[in-house]
């Protein structure tokens, strides 16, 4: 899905925020995603709601919200720790909903770590609505290859 993007999907994107490459498997599957990194070298994803991620009442399904939150709260896993992960809990609090079209992000804190586990607190929002909240555990399964790379503007 996300390697045939049409203009509406790659017009209308804020500024600081550049295509995550996915080219296979879920995330290219409820793509397309995208990643900012803050002068901290904090990441935080976003995705605009298109007619494939909503339910019949064209919000934004609850499952995407999840599988998004679990994608963005452990993202600060892959970033601050350069681990593979794989999620062992995710708690989630829906608050609001995602309309269509609407450019929802998300980001998490590091809360917790014990041996190979680490917890977070998370939260996903469109604009200035808070639409869900939560805590993910996750497992680190091993070393990334390679660290991920941060923009250099994130580090200015």
């Amino acid at each position: 899905m996300s390697d045939d993007l049409t203009e509406s999907q790659t017009g209308d994107v804020p500024p600081g925020y550049q295509l995550l490459n996915w080219s296979r498997g879920f995330g290219r599957q409820i793509g397309p995603l995208y990643e900012r990194y803050d002068d901290q070298g904090v990441c935080t994803l976003a995705f605009r709601v298109e007619e494939h991620h909503t339910n019949g009442m064209a919000n934004c399904h609850g499952g995407m919200l999840m599988s998004f939150a679990d994608m963005a709260w452990g993202r600060v896993i892959s970033v601050r720790k350069s681990h593979f992960w794989v999620t062992v809990r995710l708690t989630c609090d829906f608050l609001s909903a995602a309309k269509l079209g609407d450019w929802v992000e998300g980001d998490a804190e590091l809360i917790a770590e014990e041996d190979d586990v680490y917890t977070v607190r998370g939260r996903i929002w469109a604009g200035d609505r808070l639409l869900m909240t939560g805590t993910g555990v996750f497992k680190v399964v091993g070393p990334r290859p390679e660290p991920l790379k941060i923009p250099e503007r994130a580090h200015a």
